[in-house]
């Protein structure tokens, strides 16, 4: 939300500075001004705005360090031996000394719609505290301005995590009870349907957390946190999944739009060319050389069920199957999360037919969820001006269908009105709309190590991870499930590859890629794409399964689980501020 500080810098210029932990706010004369009066609050807390992730941050991005993406070069997460309490980073206070100092200043006053400001002041706090306890655990719970010489809160340990979230909790009530603004046609602002949704987020991650973390205890207190997922979405009212006059485009239409569709967008970040706000989503999912060059795998493509509503994967074919055959007669949120045969971009008002290009992808499933069809000026600058939706109705759809998984109370009426109207608009057919399932799909219980077996649970998984790709909440998926071994152990695999030479990838009768070994061949014409796949499984390059045949294959680099990395070291220099901080396990 980068774009509220333009309206900000007068007022904070003349009226107070926000410093980091160990310092105060500078109070002046126009405190009064600020906190008397209904439109200084507002002005204050627009501040707290530019928390939400923003273009340059892109949700679109997170998800380029997780299971199901083939990118180039490996995350420092997950590069062996790069993380470290040296090179660990994210403790950082100062947007919650400037979120306390609004709310203590706010308790005092005597404006009639304090109550409003001050819970829209907490639902940030929420999420600011939500974040930390993500990445630290323990955490110091601090809800007044520190001062200077407040040396013991300053040098105080860390509260548990458990306890802290009970406050989250506490400040996302109350965001919920005293927020008044219930709707918001631009959706850019935190009414109390987005707090809501937003507690259905942040509770099904701690009901997991508590779950499937046995090491700390917790298991009995899940249901609660879960419960309070079905609750809260239940009292969402307003939103309903996006349903434009194509049934082909519905999906992706909310992804490649200037202006976010208010029937299931609850919360967005709106770009503006004018002021040059703008994103790189273009450039990173089409330029060969820009950022990491995110692919999907065929392991989680294979993952889509077909339009009948059955696994692809009980095709006995499948697994070598070319790509122009796998993708015929699939969920239809397939071709609109990566290019398919039918694909076509613009350029000039022209359409140019677009197959996937493996230069621009490591696996050939090329991602196009945020991108514009059009060519220029969109692929080689970052100048994508697409809104970047950070909380929408779908997702609260999966919360709470997994909510209802987790405590045993999904039934089919449930399950119609959840996973059935996702799969519904993404053109399924057949009784897996409506009734839930009974067998389990062999291929999700191998997918997840073996640890999940529940079928109900299984398809709730494959649906959150369909329907949330590229949204930014796979990597935390896999921390609070507790199966971060898929960040290393999932194969960085792509489209099966029947033989040596050129091939038609969208049935066009135009040869768009050839694979080769050892010397390069020419072309038969000036677009194909030449992939060398001599064996060789160094770090950045591709090879095929069997040889000459099979599977493309991609190393990113070394990539390494340890179980410490659930949370992240405390910096080694805020440690050694304060030694009572203690270090988190195995760091």
């Amino acid at each position: 939300m980068k774009l509220f500080n333009y309206f900000l810098g007068a007022l904070i210029l003349v009226s107070f500075i926000s410093c980091d932990l160990d310092e105060t706010p500078v109070a002046t004369a126009t405190r009064d001004a600020v906190f008397g009066s209904e439109s200084g609050m507002e002005l204050y807390v627009n501040s707290f705005y530019d928390n939400l992730p923003g273009p340059d941050q892109g949700v679109f991005a997170i998800d380029n360090t997780s299971d199901f993406v083939a990118r180039n070069g490996v995350d420092t997460y997950l590069v062996p031996n790069a993380l470290s309490p040296i090179t660990s980073s994210g403790w950082s206070w100062t947007e919650l000394r400037n979120i306390n100092y609004f709310i203590e200043n706010a308790e005092s006053s005597e404006v009639n719609e304090k109550g409003h400001y001050i819970g829209v002041a907490r639902f940030f706090r929420a999420l600011f505290y939500f974040d930390k306890v993500k990445r630290f655990g323990d955490v110091p719970w601090i809800d007044h301005t520190i001062e200077v010489t407040d040396t013991l809160t300053l040098n105080a340990p860390r509260d548990s995590r458990f306890e802290v979230m009970e406050k989250v909790l506490e400040d996302l009530n109350y965001a919920i009870a005293n927020i008044t603004l219930t709707s918001d046609p631009s959706c850019t602002r935190i009414t109390r349907n987005v707090a809501r949704a937003y507690k259905t987020r942040i509770c099904l991650y701690e009901a997991s957390f508590r779950k499937y973390h046995t090491d700390y205890g917790m298991q009995g207190t899940a249901d609660t946190w879960y419960q309070e997922v079905v609750n809260e979405a239940n009292d969402i009212s307003g939103f309903s999944l996006h349903e434009g006059t194509n049934s082909e485009l519905s999906y992706r239409e909310l992804f490649i739009t200037r202006t976010p569709y208010t029937d299931e967008t609850l919360l967005a970040v709106v770009l503006d060319p004018s002021l040059q706000v703008f994103s790189s989503a273009n450039r990173r999912f089409i330029s060969p050389t820009y950022g990491s060059r995110p692919a999907l795998t065929r392991q989680f493509v294979n993952t889509y069920l077909k339009l009948d509503g059955t696994p692809f994967t009980a095709d006995p074919d499948y697994a070598t199957m070319p790509f122009a055959e796998e993708v015929k007669d699939r969920d239809l949120r397939l071709k609109q999360t990566i290019r398919l045969g039918d694909y076509h971009r613009t350029e000039n008002g022209v359409p140019v037919i677009a197959p996937p290009n493996l230069n621009q992808s490591w696996t050939g499933y090329q991602p196009i969820k945020w991108c514009y069809d059009e060519r220029f000026p969109y692929d080689d600058e970052s100048r994508n001006d697409n809104a970047h939706i950070i909380m929408r109705w779908g997702e609260v759809l999966l919360n709470k269908a997994e909510a209802l998984a987790e405590l045993g109370q999904m039934n089919d009426a449930e399950w119609a009105a959840t996973i059935g109207e996702l799969r519904r608009r993404a053109g399924i057919t057949g009784p897996t709309l409506t009734a839930m399932p009974t067998e389990a799909d062999p291929y999700l219980a191998d997918y997840y190590l073996g640890k999940f077996t529940d079928p109900v649970m299984l398809e709730v998984m494959r649906e959150r991870t369909i329907e949330l790709a590229f949204e930014g909440l796979r990597p935390d998926d896999l921390r609070r499930w507790h199966i971060g071994e898929l960040f290393q152990e999932a194969p960085m695999n792509g489209m099966y590859v029947p033989q040596l030479g050129e091939q038609d990838l969208n049935g066009d009768g135009i040869m768009d890629v050839c694979f080769y070994q050892g010397n390069q061949p020419e072309p038969s014409n000036p677009s194909v794409v030449m992939v060398d796949v001599s064996p060789n499984t160094a770090a950045g390059r591709r090879w095929l399964s069997n040889g000459t045949s099979g599977e493309l294959m991609y190393n990113p680099g070394d990539r390494e689980w340890q179980d410490r990395k659930y949370l992240y070291p405390i910096p080694q220099a805020d440690l050694e501020q304060n030694p009572k901080l203690d270090q988190n396990p195995g760091w």
